[in-house]
């Protein structure tokens, strides 16, 4: 019987703990407050081996003055590949919109992905490797795949984790402010 007691209690406190907050470390509600793209609500900074292997893609590829989503997938991830799909079969929704793809997955990999969705069939469509993994810090990327929208200035509009519909993505830019 004390067994059962102690092991009650160890569950207890077990639970109590666990929902404590640690010092320096966001409440799960506002998880992302403090996020890097939450300080500093434009398009980052890019550093992303283009699939030329020898150029890079950075933040001046993108035209100015056109919307942009930043998606950050993995090549063998169920989600992004549904995710790139449901874009491409709704592609003329996203045709005026800058889709910069960057992935940390191994190279070829990337141009695998490339060459299966024919990506390179739709010049606003950029893809490069994140060799040096900065986005998933500056977005606090927790799944996948991880969308940034931002309007035809830069500024951030919304964030999204997991596959989206076109037309939830196509809302959140309609309402943009």
């Amino acid at each position: 019987m004390k067994t059962v007691y102690l092991a009650i209690l160890a569950l207890a406190l077990g639970h109590v703990a666990s929902a404590q907050k640690l010092p320096n470390q966001p409440a799960t509600d506002s998880a992302n407050a403090n996020a890097p793209y939450m300080r500093f609500p434009t398009i980052p900074p890019l550093h992303l081996l283009k699939l030329d292997s020898a150029t890079y893609l950075s933040k001046d590829d993108i035209k100015k003055n056109r919307r942009t989503i930043i998606m950050f997938f993995s090549p063998d991830c169920e989600h992004c590949k549904h995710q790139t799909e449901n874009i491409l079969a709704d592609f003329k929704e996203f045709k005026d919109i800058e889709i910069v793809m960057a992935t940390y997955q191994p190279f070829n990999e990337l141009k695998d992905f490339n060459t299966h969705y024919h990506i390179f069939d739709h010049p606003n469509i950029l893809m490069g490797r994140d060799e040096k993994f900065a986005i998933p810090p500056f977005y606090r990327i927790r799944n996948l795949p991880y969308l940034a929208l931002y309007d035809k200035k830069g500024k951030l509009i919304t964030t999204f984790e997991g596959a989206q519909k076109a037309e939830t993505i196509m809302d959140a830019f309609n309402n943009e402010k």
